[in-house]
């Protein structure tokens, strides 16, 4: 009796804990992306402050840190990387308007892009972030890489008033 428990406990044992292998195509497609915003929408006012004081220079106004850079970029060849760049649609003569972009923070990942010292916008695109792999940002204000804009005087000689001077600041997502 005890030979015959021992067999079929053997025989079952071996069909609960026999193994089948098999094969299944999976069908995997990772799109080409490449977005990025400013956020939030809307504008941005900088403007001088006349002095009070005769001699003074004109104020310029408080550095403008209220914009964020959000991005997705999903790249088709390993080892490429994409940058963020920027530009003006006009230059005042007497002024510059700079840009410094902060380092990521936020709720993204990847790869993300390394920003460029401040720059001086121009009518040609400057580039403000660069080394942008396979990464997200995350979506809105405090996310993404934080802009300080700041207007400056570069020379009083050329300085003119001016009225409500609409200055586009162009930014593109490129590899």
């Amino acid at each position: 009796m005890v030979k015959l428990t021992f067999v079929l406990s053997l025989l079952l044992s071996c069909s609960l804990f026999s193994q089948t292998t098999g094969n299944r195509t999976v069908t995997l497609t990772l799109p080409v992306v490449t977005l990025m915003d400013v956020e939030p929408a809307g504008t941005i006012s900088l403007n001088y402050t006349a002095p009070t004081e005769a001699g003074n220079p004109i104020i310029v106004p408080a550095a403008n840190t209220t914009k964020w850079i959000n991005y997705t970029s999903a790249i088709a060849t390993s080892g490429v990387t994409r940058r963020i760049t920027a530009a003006v649609n006009q230059v005042i003569p007497g002024t510059d308007i700079r840009i410094q972009a902060a380092a990521a923070s936020g709720s993204g990942g990847g790869t993300l892009g390394t920003p460029s010292a401040q720059t001086t916008l121009t009518t040609a695109a400057q580039t403000i972030i660069s080394g942008i792999g396979g990464a997200f940002t995350g979506n809105g204000t405090n996310n993404g890489h934080q802009l300080t804009i700041t207007l400056t005087t570069n020379s009083y000689a050329n300085v003119t008033a001016r009225s409500n001077t609409p200055i586009v600041i162009t930014y593109t997502i490129t590899e």
